[in-house]
């Protein structure tokens, strides 16, 4: 644990070193309650997802993460609006359709990993954060 206290101040000066970190600490989170991992930072020309995995009730769950120093200025759930939703819901339906899934339940959580300037970081998770009918 003295290793993440020696790196906070690294983490803090680097935003894309940040936000890879706390993808690290859900993945570690998702896996530790049974989740099984099919992608990392999945990307096509509509947006990208940060998570895909396979649920232990069998859904494919695309999560979003997002990882702040703190959340001062707003919380870090407000940064995942509508827009946001929208290119994640169209990345996602991109994903089944070039996976050849299909008639699989899906959902869309938010991930929110709060590093802070002390003490341990803050993990908190939201299933079914939002609904995007069109990505089905």
């Amino acid at each position: 644990m003295l290793e993440f206290f020696s790196s906070r101040k690294r983490l803090l000066s680097n935003p894309k070193l940040l936000g890879r970190w706390g993808e690290k600490r859900v993945v570690k989170y998702l896996k530790g309650r049974g989740y099984r991992v099919l992608a990392l930072n999945f990307y096509s020309t509509k947006g990208e997802i940060d998570i895909v995995a396979y649920s232990p009730s069998a859904e494919i769950v695309f999560v979003e993460v997002k990882t702040r120093r703190n959340e001062d200025y707003m919380p870090a759930i407000a940064a995942v609006g509508a827009e946001k939703q929208k290119r994640v819901a169209l990345a996602a339906k991109y994903f089944l359709k070039s996976n050849n899934i299909k008639k699989r339940a899906i959902r869309f959580d938010i991930a929110i990993v709060i590093l802070g300037d002390a003490g341990e970081p803050e993990l908190n998770y939201y299933e079914n954060a939002f609904f995007a009918p069109f990505a089905i």
